[in-house]
C-alpha cells in the first residue's frame, strides 16, 4: 500500500526542519512507500565504495541520501514562496495540484 506524497520529482523544494533546514533544492526521485526523497545537493554523505574489478575506480564517493518527505514545503513557482499543496478537480475530470497561498497549479 503507497502513501499519497504531494512531493513529486522535479519539485522544487525547501527543507523546513533537521541539519537541512531553510535548503532548496530540486527533486531527483520519491519513494512513495518509504515517505522519502532524494533533493539534488542535500543531504549528503560519504560512502567509502571498494573497487569492485581491474577497471573499477574505489574511492570517496559524496552523493544524496534520502530525506523525509515530511520534512520538505513544495516552492511555488508564481508566489515564489514555501506553500502547502492543495488538489483540486479540472471540468474535464482531471485531478491537479494546487498552491494553497496563490490558488496556482502546478505542472505534471
Amino acid at each position: 500500500m503507497s502513501k499519497r506524497v504531494s512531493i513529486k520529482k522535479g519539485d522544487q523544494v525547501i527543507v523546513i526542519s533537521g541539519d537541512e533546514k531553510s535548503k532548496k533544492g530540486k527533486v531527483i526521485s520519491v519513494d512513495p512507500k518509504s515517505s522519502t526523497a532524494i533533493v539534488e545537493g542535500l543531504n549528503m554523505v560519504t560512502k567509502h565504495r571498494k573497487p569492485r574489478g581491474q577497471r573499477d575506480m574505489g574511492g570517496i564517493i559524496h552523493q544524496e541520501a534520502p530525506i523525509r518527505t515530511s520534512k520538505l514545503m513544495h516552492i511555488c513557482d508564481k508566489c515564489k514562496s514555501p506553500t502547502r499543496v492543495g488538489y483540486s478537480v479540472l471540468e474535464d475530470g482531471t485531478k491537479v495540484r494546487v498552491c494553497k497561498k496563490c490558488g496556482e497549479t502546478f505542472e505534471s
